[in-house]
C-alpha cells in the first residue's frame, strides 16, 4: 500500500503506548510526527500538516470507541452531559477543521505548537482541577462543548485534557470526567475527520489513497499498531513513577511541537 508503513506502524505503536501510559489522546505527539514522515515522503509542503491533522483525527474515531466501551462497563460515563454537550462539540470542531484548513502551514504550525505547549506545561505542574460552581445547563454545556471541539481540532485532540479540567471544576467526580470526555471525543472525532474530508476534497497534489485531508494508508498502519501498544503503555504506567513518566512526556511533547515548528516555518 505504501512503502512508509513501517514509519506509520512506529508512528502508531509510539502513540499507543503513551495513551496507554497516561490515558490520554495521542494527537498531540502524533502530528508531528506524521508531519515529518508525510514530508519525507515528499508530499506537497502545503499539505503536509493539515494531513497530518486529518489523519491524527480519523485515528481517534478508533481509539475513542475502544475507550468508551471500558468507561461505560465501569458505569463512569455520564450520558446526560454527552447528550448535551455533543452538538456544540460538533458544531465546533467542524468549524475548527474547516478553518485550520484555510491556515497556511506556518500559521497551522503556529497554533498547534501553542496548543500543546500548553498541554506539556499542564503535565509538568500537575494541576489539580478544584470544584468551583455547578455544572451549566444545556446551553452553557453546548458553548463549553464548541469551544472544546474548536480547541480540538487544530492539534487532533480528543479534547480530554480540556473537558476533564472543566467537568471537575462543576463537581464531577474524576473518574465520571474522564469517562464523560473520552465519550464525548467520539463525536468531536466524526466532526473532525468529516471537516478535514470536505475541506480537502478536490486539493491538488494530495497522494494518492487520500480521502481530503485524511491519508488511509497510515490511518490504517497507526491504528494496527496503536490498538496493540496501548495495554504495553498502561502494564508499564502501573510500574513506573507518575511524576517521571509525566515530566518525560512534557519533554518529548515539547520537543516535537518545537522542532514542528523550526521545519515548517
Amino acid at each position: 500500500m505504501t512503502e512508509w508503513w513501517w514509519a506509520y506502524l512506529g508512528v502508531g505503536a509510539f502513540v499507543g503506548f503513551f495513551s496507554g501510559l497516561f490515558g490520554i489522546g495521542g494527537g498531540s505527539a502524533m502530528v508531528p510526527v506524521l508531519a515529518f514522515t508525510f514530508a519525507a515522503e515528499r508530499f506537497a509542503p502545503s499539505h503536509v500538516v493539515h494531513l497530518a491533522l486529518g489523519t491524527g483525527m480519523a485515528t481517534i474515531l478508533f481509539t475513542a470507541a475502544s475507550s468508551i466501551r471500558s468507561h461505560h462497563q465501569h458505569h463512569a460515563v455520564n450520558w446526560g452531559i454527552v447528550r448535551r454537550m455533543t452538538p456544540g462539540v460538533m458544531a465546533g470542531t467542524l468549524a475548527g477543521a474547516l478553518v485550520a484548513s484555510h491556515l497556511e502551514t506556518r500559521e497551522l504550525s503556529i497554533a498547534f505548537t501553542v496548543l500543546v505547549y500548553y498541554l506539556a506545561t499542564q503535565l509538568l505542574i500537575e494541576t489539580k482541577a478544584a470544584a468551583i460552581r455547578s455544572l451549566p445547563g444545556t446551553a452553557g454545556l453546548s458553548l463549553a462543548g464548541a469551544i472544546v471541539g474548536a480547541l480540538s481540532s487544530l492539534a487532533a485532540l480528543a479534547g480530554s485534557s480540556f473537558t476533564v479540567p472543566f467537568l471537575v471544576k462543576r463537581n464531577i467526580r474524576i473518574h465520571e470526567a474522564i469517562g464523560t470526555a473520552a465519550a464525548v471525543g467520539w463525536p468531536l472525532a466524526l466532526a473532525g475527520t468529516t471537516g478535514f474530508v470536505v475541506a480537502g476534497l478536490g486539493k491538488p497534489e494530495l497522494p494518492h489513497l487520500s480521502v481530503g485531508f485524511v491519508y488511509l494508508p497510515a490511518l490504517l498502519w497507526i491504528v494496527l499498531a496503536s490498538v496493540l501498544m496501548a495495554p504495553v503503555g498502561a502494564a508499564v504506567a502501573h510500574r513506573t513513577t507518575d511524576t517521571k513518566l509525566r515530566k518525560a512526556f512534557a519533554v518529548v511533547l515539547y520537543s516535537l511541537a518545537t522542532y514542528m515548528l523550526v521545519r515548517f516555518f
